[in-house]
């Protein structure tokens, strides 16, 4: 198999896709739209992998651990599954907030660490969102460990990259959306809001928080209520508890509009 002694994680957006692990390969080879270049697959990973592998009709090339761990490098979790792929269709500011029925935007402002971002992605697929919104750089490559962390959400959340944040937040301001930003500083409360209809919560990247530009392009900027002597928290974690409780909201009005109707 190939060797290109280089670690996926660190491969530009416009070139080769690396996922692995066994949950994120099984959701690409389910997803029609990820191409599949080549499958790479030990005995234990091919026999998990059987169903999904019998439904797209791939064959995979036999490998052992030991080509992964040359190809990903040695401390890389694989679990004997590596695809080679392509970058799926990017989404459009318009096509997300056309789907803002099923959920808020989520926007990064340069939030660069992948594990993160893959852990957001769980929790969007998780609560539902409309999509994902990241700037084209200062961001981690769609694949690799973010995939790996994402395990299997990628395939399932829109994403939507952009060269500037902020000329990307006014069109979403111009399609009708509220823009809140998350900041640990912010005069409101994100308790505080409904988070209903076409909105986009932007969150800033770990110790930096939000740019200035990305805080002036916000229509409000809040705070997650946090009563504990620790108020600062993992961007993953603060989308996860933000997207927990957009999800509530929904479902509150959902109920509310039945019950008068």
């Amino acid at each position: 198999m190939p060797d290109p002694r280089r670690d996926s994680r660190r491969e530009p957006q416009d070139g080769p896709v690396l996922i692995y692990g066994v949950h994120a390969v099984e959701a690409a080879l389910r997803n029609p739209a990820r191409a599949i270049s080549r499958l790479y697959l030990t005995d234990n990973a091919e026999r998990r992998l059987a169903a999904a592998l019998s439904e797209r009709n791939v064959r995979a090339d036999r490998v052992i651990p030991r080509d992964l761990d040359r190809r990903l490098g040695p401390d890389t979790v694989h679990q004997g599954a590596l695809l080679e792929t392509k970058l799926l269709p990017e989404a459009g500011l318009d096509e997300l907030v056309a789907r803002t029925g099923a959920g808020p935007i989520l926007v990064l402002d340069q939030v660069t660490d992948p594990h993160n971002v893959g852990a957001v992605l769980r929790s969007a697929a998780a609560f539902g969102v409309a999509g994902l919104v990241m700037t084209r750089r200062h961001s981690p490559p769609l694949g690799g460990a973010l995939a790996k962390s994402a395990s299997g959400a990628l395939e399932l959340v829109p994403i939507a990259l952009v060269q500037n944040l902020a000329r990307a937040l006014a069109e979403l301001g111009e399609l009708g959306c509220l823009r809140i930003g998350l900041d640990g500083t912010g005069p409101g409360l994100i308790e505080d809001e409904q988070l209903t209809g076409p909105v986009a919560l932007v969150f800033g990247a770990e110790g930096k928080g939000l740019r200035q530009l990305t805080r002036e392009t916000c229509d409000r900027l809040c705070r997650i209520s946090t009563p504990g002597p620790l108020s600062s928290l993992n961007v993953s974690n603060a989308a996860a508890i933000v997207l927990h409780l957009a999800g509530m909201r929904r479902q509150s009005s959902v109920k509310a509009a039945v019950e008068i109707a």
